[in-house]
């Protein structure tokens, strides 16, 4: 984010499963802090109460595909329905007011010409400064400690972080919710303010390529 105030956007992404989410939102909640949730169309509509529950807490919902394919082995047409009916699962779901047009590319795989192709649909391309790696879990080699220190290394006015909420199969464990209430912390430490993204974004949104 063009920014020099000390002002951070936290964002989490989810297409797996809704483990981890009841610290995520108890933490954010205890914190009065804002985020955006990146949801899959699959996964809002696997989990309906998940998508209305994030709405409900004040937080913002985007667009993350439906089925979090690489949209590099897809044509024009194909990820134009990637993103369509993401949107529709997360309207139905219940979003509500709560849905940005926001879109964040899987796997963070953008091109010029697909940004465009989002943008063409009425969606700004949501980027990031940094990604935790809790995604990875312990198998993947990343612990909280790492999470945390990935976070914060990266922390700069207008940084946007990447968590991720749930887990792949076989595991059970989210690092992001547990290094979330550490990260925050340090956070507040260093002088940082987490921001709403909707509230420095919302205005400009459907106007082109953001890209931190």
């Amino acid at each position: 984010m063009a920014t020099r105030d000390h002002v951070v956007a936290v964002t989490f992404n989810a297409a797996w499963n809704d483990a981890g989410l009841e610290r995520v939102l108890g933490e954010l909640a205890h914190r009065r802090t804002p985020a955006t949730f990146f949801l899959t169309g699959d996964f809002a509509d696997r989990y309906r109460e998940v998508v209305k529950r994030i709405a409900a807490a004040g937080h913002g919902l985007g667009n993350h595909s439906y089925s979090h394919p690489y949209f590099n082995d897809l044509t024009a047409a194909g990820r134009s329905r990637e993103v369509r009916a993401a949107d529709r699962a997360l309207r139905a779901a219940g979003a509500g007011r709560a849905l940005a047009p926001f879109f964040r590319f899987p796997y963070g795989e953008t091109t010029p010409a697909q940004i465009g192709e989002v943008n063409e649909l009425g969606f700004a391309d949501i980027e990031f400064t940094t990604d935790t790696d809790g995604w990875k879990g312990t198998e993947g080699g990343m612990t909280v400690d790492r999470a945390v220190r990935r976070a914060l290394d990266a922390l700069r006015p207008g940084a946007i972080l990447q968590m991720h909420v749930g887990a792949s199969e076989g595991r059970d464990q989210v690092i992001d919710a547990q290094a979330l209430p550490r990260i925050l912390d340090a956070f507040t430490a260093r002088g940082y303010r987490v921001i709403d993204l909707r509230t420095l974004l919302i205005s400009t949104a459907r106007s082109g390529y953001m890209r931190p």
